[in-house]
């Protein structure tokens, strides 16, 4: 799917991220572009059932164990897991109405799960890296 800069820009412009395979070991991509993200202001929610704590904060299990809104969630888990993870993303706004994105990392897809994101309101990437956007476009 084709995502303008104009589309990217907005979704760079949300705060609170969610970041479902945020990793705790050093090195990893799913530990470094939380951790860049959260250096340029952005406020990085871990979600790792195996970790208690990742870039010190507080990981939770799940999107559901999330307190307060989530403005976007970012994805760092192989693409035959998202249409799970787009199902948990729809089940939250059902009740919370507040996810508004969701962005998949680079090597990451599923269309028919996007599709169905798409057709709930959000505003979907994939196959992209937020840290390349955020450096191409914002910084």
């Amino acid at each position: 799917m084709t995502v303008s800069d104009d589309t990217l820009r907005t979704l760079l412009a949300m705060d609170r991220i969610a970041v479902v395979g945020c990793s705790s070991t050093a090195g990893k991509a799913a530990h470094e572009i939380p951790a860049y993200l959260q250096r340029h202001g952005y406020e990085i929610i871990p979600i790792n059932p195996f970790a208690d704590e990742i870039l010190g904060e507080v990981a939770v299990d799940s999107l559901a164990d999330v307190d307060g809104e989530i403005d976007l969630v970012n994805v760092f888990r192989p693409s035959e897991e998202v249409a799970g993870i787009v199902e948990k993303v729809l089940d939250r706004n059902e009740t919370k109405a507040d996810v508004e994105g969701l962005w998949l990392q680079l090597g990451i897809g599923d269309d028919t799960a996007e599709t169905a994101a798409e057709d709930a309101g959000l505003t979907v990437v994939s196959n992209r890296c937020m840290k390349i956007e955020h450096q191409r476009l914002v910084v």
